[in-house]
């Protein structure tokens, strides 16, 4: 049977140009594994920078739509709130309209008007309260 492998024809200059052939391949193959680890370290580095990033948006995500819910709790509160506030405003003001018109109905009736600035009050200015002074007997001895 004949061998499968070829052969090569032996020059003297072949050999030596072969071996550097090869060398340099297997330099080249050796550089490309080398290079093929770092990409994949690189891309596992990446894939985890990334994962530790979406877990870190993940809980910042969180807390913000925590922060939005109680501020939305918050909102509804304070509108609930303001709405008791207008209620009241306006049962007072028509509490106001009601009493204004009694009054409008009372000095109609009595044809008389009362103006409460021209009400004289001495315990609102005590220093107006006349003082009257009596002699004492000690007073008179001396």
């Amino acid at each position: 049977m004949a061998s499968s492998q070829q052969q090569r024809p032996v020059s003297s200059g072949s050999d030596g140009g072969d071996l550097q052939i090869d060398e340099r391949k297997r330099k080249r193959m050796l550089s490309n594994r080398e290079s093929a680890r770092r990409s994949r370290m690189r891309k596992q580095k990446q894939i985890e920078d990334l994962t530790e990033e979406s877990g870190r948006l993940q809980i910042e995500n969180d807390h913000v739509a925590k922060r939005i819910k109680a501020t939305e709790e918050a909102y509804v509160e304070m509108e609930a709130a303001n709405n008791v506030i207008r209620a009241q405003t306006m049962e007072l003001a028509e509490r106001l309209r009601f009493l204004n018109s009694v009054i409008d109905v009372a000095e109609d009736a009595n044809d008389f008007s009362v103006e409460m600035a021209m009400i004289p009050d001495p315990l609102l200015k005590p220093w107006f309260i006349p003082h009257y002074y009596s002699a004492s007997n000690d007073m008179l001895l001396r």
